[in-house]
């Protein structure tokens, strides 16, 4: 009432708010546009023929004439633009094909509540059911020249007849008329989402009962992201119901992620972010890029892709092959008939016990749909376990080993990156099958890597025991990897190490892998005693305290000092990020994406403090 006269126009051929007002209280539809929006025979006769602009200026000009315009104020509105003619868009009233969707919604509602579907993450069926639950009637009429034409026909009264084929509405017509009547076809197509709705069963052959369709109907998932949940996914669902006697057109819906920039923000051309994947892979290779989006696409997030992480992944590929190479150069090759639970070095049931218990990992992170879960337990065995750890542990035995040792050594390490390679094929298929092939025994393969079945490797290859004491030996030279590098001790210094508190098992341990703790720690030697050396840190492993004399090698006031002026810079940046996030219009104002990259670095800076404090504590214990 406050705005301008205070008087509403009301046109429901023209608005879609007026058009439910005009349907509650029985106004007449008047059209007053043709279909390029010039005045039609409805307008008046001077205005007839003339463009929506024209009209409108001389409706102002006649209104000024008869003293009836008051004032012309400004009006702040939003007015839509189509996206390929860049014009103002207009409603307009015309007859269309509607679906009662109400009716085929009921069924595909109860088949998500019965978990004859499911939705994988499970909070998605929240927008499959507030979309269906509150659906309207379904437009499937378009005015364009591609896709499958409506199946209805005109009779020259303007009856219309809607059958499968036009033999059948000639039949029907002839049947009402008594006689032959020519028929014209309604020129519109099916909605794209209509046709796409029968994808599940018309790729099959549908109509006819295929044997195609008997065999892979209903299929099991269907992988999709969430913005056509309702587009697509609730449509073929529907349809599925609807034509295939209440048989669900899949089992499972697994919504993927999706993929934005870094920052978090979605990509578009206008912002200019958009990441070509052909020239990330020219760049890269496309099992970097395959195995980078599978290790980032976590249930429920989207993915902020960056090149800094595609490079880290390329970095995986290229190592894997190298440790390819190294096998290859050491006379690594498959034995036919090889028993991985026969091995008698602990090194090598360690190795192969990891192994089995990757694949059983891997297996239920991909029957859960976690495949970020799946590509990082097999980085985590490919990368640190295999080849950090075990071609480490089992160089001195290739070079000077007793030769039964070495068989032994180079049997599993063949078995195990053959283990590997099944493993990395879903996700990385290229570089998988290409080593498949160069790895091959004199004999040959039995075919393709694609070809071969998933390895069943069962808790038999289990080694307790193995695994127990090689963790031990694994965490041992870790923690000590990890204070040389706190301190900055010189990779070329060894250090003596002193062990108090150990037990007989540890005892045990430690003589049993005495020359491989010492090498791969670089240590001149490790000594038992009660009293810690001076000038030593002190870092615990289980039971047993590890005294390492730094003081020797690196200059310790010198090393407090820049360890308490790192850990000024990071409380500075910490600060900083907390004051933001403490700040409520920054976080009413700031984009979703904005607020979740300074939480993720804040969380970040306090991990780099936690160690650095760790570092100063020990120094200062000194």
């Amino acid at each position: 009432p406050e705005k301008g006269s205070g008087a509403v126009k009301i046109p429901p051929a023209h608005d879609f708010n007026d058009f439910e007002v005009g349907r509650r209280h029985d106004l007449p539809m008047i059209s007053i546009f043709d279909i390029d929006a010039n005045l039609n025979d409805e307008a008046p006769e001077h205005l007839r023929g003339l463009s929506r602009e024209e009209a409108r200026k001389k409706v102002i000009e006649e209104m000024e004439e008869l003293g009836l315009l008051e004032k012309i104020d400004d009006n702040p509105m939003t007015v839509p633009y189509g996206d390929r003619s860049g014009v103002v868009i207009e409603p307009r009233l015309t007859d269309q094909w509607f679906v009662d969707a109400e009716v085929l919604a009921k069924p595909a509602i109860e088949a998500v509540e019965q978990e004859r579907i499911r939705f994988v993450p499970k909070h998605w069926e929240n927008t499959y059911f507030e979309w269906m639950r509150n659906i309207q009637p379904w437009c499937i009429s378009r005015q364009l020249w591609w896709g499958h034409q409506i199946p209805a026909w005109y009779g020259p009264d303007g009856k219309i007849f809607v059958e499968l084929t036009e033999e059948e509405a000639q039949a029907a017509a002839e049947s009402h008329y008594g006689k032959p009547t020519k028929l014209t076809r309604d020129p519109d197509v099916l909605d794209t989402w209509f046709s796409s709705a029968l994808w599940p069963f018309s790729t099959l052959g549908w109509p006819e009962e295929t044997p195609e369709l008997q065999h892979h109907y209903p299929t099991d998932v269907l992988v999709t992201g969430f913005d056509i949940i309702f587009f697509w996914v609730a449509r073929m669902i529907m349809m599925g119901l609807h034509f295939r006697d209440g048989e669900v057109p899949f089992k499972d819906v697994y919504i993927h992620a999706l993929v934005r920039d870094e920052k978090g923000q979605k990509m578009s051309k206008s912002k200019g972010n958009v990441m070509d994947p052909l020239e990330l892979i020219d760049q890269y290779g496309a099992d970097a890029l395959r195995f980078t989006l599978t290790a980032l696409a976590a249930q429920g997030r989207d993915i902020k892709l960056s090149t800094g992480r595609i490079e880290g992944y390329r970095n995986f590929v290229t190592k894997i092959w190298n440790a390819a190479r190294f096998t290859q150069m050491n006379g690594c090759s498959p034995v036919a008939g090889f028993d991985p639970s026969s091995c008698t070095l602990t090194v090598n049931r360690w190795i192969v016990g990891e192994t089995a218990r990757t694949a059983e990992e891997i297996v239920a992170a991909l029957d859960g749909y976690r495949f970020n879960d799946a590509a990082q337990a097999s980085y985590r065995f490919a990368w640190h376990q295999f080849c950090d750890w075990y071609l480490e542990f089992t160089k001195p035995i290739l070079q000077e080993g007793e030769a039964a040792d070495q068989a032994e050594v180079r049997a599993t390490t063949s078995w195990v990156l053959d283990q590997l390679l099944h493993f990395l094929h879903p996700v990385m298929p290229f570089v998988t099958e290409e080593l498949w092939a160069q790895l091959a025994p004199a004999e040959g393969r039995d075919g393709a890597l694609m070809q071969q079945s998933w390895p069943e490797l069962g808790d038999a290859l289990r080694a307790p025991d193995a695994e127990e004491e090689m963790d031990w030996v694994v965490r041992m030279i870790g923690e000590i990897r990890a204070v040389r590098s706190e301190m900055n001790v010189p990779p070329s210094a060894e250090l003596a190490a002193t062990l108090s508190g150990a037990s007989e098992d540890t005892r045990r341990r430690l003589e049993t892998n005495r020359a491989l703790i010492e090498r791969l720690a670089r240590l001149s030697g490790i000594a038992y005693s009660d009293a810690v050396p001076e000038g030593a840190v002190q870092v615990v492993v289980d039971e047993t305290t590890v005294a390492l004399p730094i003081g020797e090698v690196i200059d310790v006031s010198k090393e407090l000092d820049r360890l308490k002026k790192e850990l000024a810079k990071i409380d500075g940046e910490i600060g900083k990020i907390e004051k933001k996030l403490a700040n409520d219009n920054f976080i009413a104002k700031a984009p979703p994406e904005v607020v979740e990259e300074q939480r993720e670095r804040a969380a970040e800076y306090q991990q780099s403090r936690s160690k650095l404090s760790e570092a100063l504590d020990r120094l200062t214990a000194i």
